[in-house]
C-alpha cells in the first residue's frame, strides 16, 4: 500500500507546474451532462421527472467502486445494505428488507433489464457491462411491474448495437491475490442484427484469518459470469432484444462471528464445513413496436432460475464445548416467470399516458434430506425443513398527465393488484435432551399447508412546475402495498399470517440547473405513514429463522436529501447526503435472546404487557432496524491534459453511513448497534487514445465493521482492498 500511495503522490507532483498550464479550461467549458431516467418506460431527463433517484452510468460504477449492490450505500442518499454474503438486505429510507428468507416479500425491488429480481437472496450478481443504475427512492408501481413501499433499483445492462464492430477487454490485480478479467464485444452481424457479449472473472482470496478444525474456503471469491444479447431491428418501428445471462458465484462460506466478540473481525474460529454457492440463469425478451401515430407497444417476458447452497458454522466458534458445534446448512431453488405489456402514448401532446399488464410467478422449493437443516448437537439435536413456497401476482396499472401551459402538469396514478400464496412445509425436530440443556427445543414433528390471497389499489397524484429551463417542483401523495403471505414456521404452532403492508407517501422536490449548467441539484423532502408494517424478529424457538410480524398501529418515517454534482472544466464533482427519523407504533414483542424466560400467549403485540419476567418488551416509538439517520457522501476527481492526447485523473470519494440498530430491541450490551461507517475510496487514472491504466484503492482507511447481523452472528463489510487495472478499447 505505501507503494501504491507514493507512485500516486510522485505521479501528481510530477504533474505540478507543467500540466496545471494545461488543465486550465478552455471557452466553451464542459457543464453537466443530461441524466436520463427509464423508471417511467419512457427516456427522460431526470432533472425534469418527478421522482426523488440517482443515476450511475457504466463509468460511473468503475470510478466511484461499485461492484455489486452492497456499494450502494455509499454513493446514493437515503441507502443502507446490510450483507452477509448470499443474502443481502437493501434498504432505502428504511424501507425495504431486514429479513432473510427467499420466501419474503421485499419493499425495495431490484429490476435487470426490466426483470423483477429474486427477493433478497441472489442479488450479488457483480456490475458488469452496465449502461445505467437507477435507484428510485419512495413508492413505486404505477409504472413498474411490481409493487414497492420502499423504492426500487433498475439495473440497464449494456444491449447490442448495429453501429459499429467495438468492445472492451479490462484485467485487474490486487491484493488478496484478487485477479479480474472483464470485457464485451458488439458485432453487428447483418444491417438488422447485431450480437454482445459479454464476461466477467473473478477470484480472490479470503480476507480472513480461520482457524479451527473447518473445511471448506470461508470468504474465497470464484466467480464466472456471461451474459450474450442478440438485436433484431428490421425497421424503425419494432426493435427485439433477447438476453440470456448465467452467473456462478462461489464466496466459499461465510466470515462470520458471534455478534457480541471483542475480537477482530477478521480473525474467526470454525469447527465446520462451509460452503456458499449461487448459480443464477436469467433470459429476457423485450420487444417494442411503435405505431405510426407514435404510440409504443412494449412486452418483457422473462425466466429466472436460481439455486442455492450454504453450509455454516452456526456458532462462529471452534470451541469445544456441548453447544460449540452448531452448525446450519440449506439448499434453496427458485424459478420466476413473468410477463409485462405496456402500451404508451407520444412524448409529446396535451395528454401523455402509459398502461400496463403484469404477471409473476415465483416458486421456490427447499428440498428434504439437506434442504434445511439445523444441527446443535451434530446427529443428536437437530431440525430439519422442506417446502415448497409460491407466489403468483396479477396487476393492471397505469399513468396519465395533463400538460397545461406555463409548464404546468397534473400527473395520476393507479394500480391494481392480486396476489396469491400457497405453501406446503414440513418440519422435524429431534431432541433426546430435552428439559436437560437449557433453550433446547422439544421434540416434534409438524405439516403446515397455507393458502393466502390478497389484493390492493394503490395510486398517485402529483402536481408539477417547470419554472423554466432550469426550475422543476414537484409535489405528490403516492401510496404503496407489500403483501403478506406465509411466514416461516415455529414447528410448534402454525405462525401468525403476515398481513400487506400499506404506506402513504407524501412528497416535495425541488431540481434546479444553476451555474450556467455546471451544478446540478436535487433537495426534498418526505412525510410516510406505514399501516401494518412488517418487521423481522428472530423466532424464539427454532434456531435460524425469523418471523415477520405486523405493527398494528401507524409507523411513521420522515426525511429530507440532497444530492447534485457539477463540472468545472476539468474538475467533477458529485455529493448527497440525507436525514432520517423514524418512529415504530405502538407495538410490543418477545427478545429471542430472553426465550428460555417466556411463557405461552405472554406478549401480545398490541397490548402487551411488558414485562421482563417473559420478555416481553414494548418497542413503541424505536427507530425501525436498519435506517440509519445520516448517510452522506462526497466524491472529486481532476483531469489533467498531457499533451494532446491523455490524461492523468486522480479522484476521492469518500462515503458515510451512520450507526443504526440492526434489531429492534436495541440492546447494546448484544452489540445490536451496528457502528457508522466512514469510508474512503482513491485512484489514480491514467488515459492515452483506447489505453487506460489505474492504480486504485477502495476502503482506503482500512475500516474494519459490522455489514450486518443475523442469528446471533456478525458479518463485516470488505476490508481495503488495492491494486492496479488495465483496460484497452476497441
Amino acid at each position: 500500500m505505501a507503494l501504491l500511495v507514493s507512485v500516486s503522490a510522485g505521479a501528481l507532483a510530477w504533474g505540478g507546474g507543467a500540466l496545471a498550464a494545461e488543465s486550465a479550461p478552455a471557452a466553451g467549458q464542459p457543464t453537466v451532462t443530461e441524466l436520463v431516467v427509464t423508471a417511467e418506460h419512457r427516456s427522460t431527463n431526470l432533472q425534469k421527472t418527478s421522482v426523488a433517484a440517482s443515476v450511475l452510468t457504466g463509468a460511473d460504477l468503475t470510478t466511484r467502486a461499485v461492484n455489486t449492490v452492497d456499494q450502494i450505500q455509499f454513493v446514493t442518499p437515503s441507502a443502507s445494505v446490510e450483507n452477509s454474503g448470499q443474502s443481502n438486505n437493501l434498504n432505502i429510507r428504511g424501507i425495504g428488507k431486514s429479513e432473510t428468507a427467499s420466501t419474503t416479500v421485499v419493499g425495495v425491488i431490484i429490476y435487470r433489464d426490466g426483470l423483477a429480481t429474486f427477493p433478497g437472496f441472489f442479488q450479488d450478481e457483480p456490475f458488469y457491462d452496465i449502461s445505467s443504475i437507477e435507484v428510485l427512492r419512495g413508492p413505486q408501481g404505477t409504472f413498474q411491474g411490481q409493487n414497492a413501499t420502499g423504492g426500487a433499483v433498475i439495473v440497464n445492462t449494456m444491449s447490442p448495437s448495429l453501429s459499429g464492430f467495438n468492445g472492451y477487454i479490462q484485467g485487474q490485480y490486487g491484493n488478496y491475490n484478487d485477479g479480474q478479467i472483464r470485457g464485451a464485444v458488439n458485432m453487428p452481424i447483418t444491417d438488422t442484427l447485431a450480437l454482445r457479449i459479454a464476461v466477467n472473472d473473478e477470484y480472490h482470496d479470503s480476507f480472513a484469518q480461520v482457524t479451527g478444525p473447518y473445511t471448506g474456503h470461508p470468504g474465497r471469491l470464484l466467480e464466472w459470469n456471461a451474459r450474450i444479447g442478440l438485436l433484431w431491428q428490421p425497421n424503425s418501428n419494432l426493435k427485439v432484444v433477447f438476453k440470456n445471462e448465467y452467473s456462478y458465484i462461489d464466496q466459499g462460506g461465510y466470515i462470520s462471528s458471534p455478534q457480541t466478540a471483542n475480537y477482530d473481525l477478521f480473525t474467526i474460529g470454525n469447527n465446520a464445513n462451509n460452503l456458499q454457492i449461487d448459480r443464477v440463469f436469467r433470459s429476457v425478451l423485450t420487444a417494442d413496436y411503435t405505431l405510426d401515430n407514435g404510440i409504443d407497444i412494449r412486452s418483457i417476458s422473462g425466466f429466472q432460475h436460481a439455486g442455492g447452497a450454504l453450509e455454516e458454522d452456526s456458532d462462529g466458534t471452534n470451541g469445544t464445548g456441548l453447544l460449540s458445534y452448531e452448525t446450519f446448512q440449506d439448499r434453496a431453488f427458485e424459478d420466476i416467470w413473468s410477463q409485462e405489456l405496456n402500451v404508451i402514448s407520444p412524448d409529446s401532446g396535451f395528454v401523455r399516458w402509459i398502461g400496463g399488464l403484469y404477471y409473476q410467478h415465483d416458486a421456490t422449493t427447499i428440498p428434504p434430506n439437506g434442504g434445511f437443516t439445523d444441527e446443535v448437537i451434530p446427529g443428536v439435536v437437530y431440525g430439519t425443513l422442506n417446502a415448497t413456497y409460491s407466489r403468483e401476482t396479477v396487476a393492471g396499472f397505469g399513468q396519465g398527465s395533463l400538460n397545461f401551459s406555463h409548464g404546468v402538469q397534473i400527473q395520476g396514478g393507479v394500480r391494481y393488484s392480486y396476489t396469491r400464496e400457497p405453501s406446503d412445509v414440513t418440519t422435524v425436530v429431534v431432541d433426546p435432551y430435552y428439559g436437560v440443556v437449557p433453550g433446547l427445543p422439544a421434540s416434534a414433528v409438524g405439516h403446515q399447508t397455507q393458502l393466502d390471497e390478497e389484493s390492493a389499489v394503490t395510486g398517485k397524484v402529483a402536481l408539477i412546475w417547470t419554472v423554466n429551463d432550469s426550475n422543476y417542483l414537484y409535489a405528490f401523495v403516492a401510496t404503496g402495498n407489500k403483501p403478506g403471505g406465509a411466514n416461516s414456521t415455529t414447528l410448534l404452532s402454525l405462525p401468525p399470517h403476515i398481513k400487506a403492508e400499506n404506506v402513504t407517501d407524501y412528497e416535495l422536490g425541488w431540481k434546479a440547473t444553476l451555474l450556467d449548467g455546471h451544478l446540478r441539484t436535487q433537495l426534498g423532502g418526505y412525510y410516510d405513514r406505514y399501516d401494518n408494517f412488517q418487521v423481522s424478529i428472530d423466532s424464539p424457538t427454532v434456531g435460524n429463522t425469523s418471523l415477520i410480524l405486523n405493527v398494528p398501529n401507524t409507523t411513521v418515517n420522515y426525511g429530507v436529501e440532497l444530492s447534485g454534482d457539477a463540472v468545472f472544466g476539468a474538475l467533477r464533482i458529485n455529493f448527497s447526503g440525507s436525514y432520517l427519523h423514524s418512529s415504530l407504533g405502538r407495538f410490543f414483542a418477545v427478545d429471542p435472546r430472553l426465550a428460555a424466560l417466556v411463557t405461552a400467549a405472554s406478549c401480545d403485540s398490541a397490548t402487551g404487557p411488558a414485562n421482563p419476567l417473559t420478555a416481553c418488551t414494548d418497542l413503541t416509538g424505536r427507530t425501525i432496524s436498519d435506517a440509519p439517520s445520516w448517510t452522506a457522501n462526497i466524491g472529486a476527481e481532476y483531469a489533467f491534459r498531457i499533451g494532446p492526447n491523455a490524461t492523468l485523473t486522480p479522484r476521492i470519494d469518500y462515503g458515510y453511513v451512520s450507526s443504526e440498530w440492526a434489531t429492534l430491541f436495541q440492546d447494546a450490551s448484544q452489540d445490536d448497534l451496528l457502528g457508522a461507517r466512514s469510508l474512503v475510496n482513491a485512484q489514480l487514472s491514467y488515459a492515452q487514445g483506447t489505453w487506460r491504466i489505474t492504480a486504485y484503492s477502495t476502503n482506503l482507511n482500512n475500516l474494519h465493521y459490522v455489514s450486518q447481523e443475523n442469528s446471533g452472528l456478525r458479518f463485516p463489510g470488505a476490508p481495503r482492498q488495492y491494486g492496479l487495472r488495465l483496460q484497452k478499447s476497441f
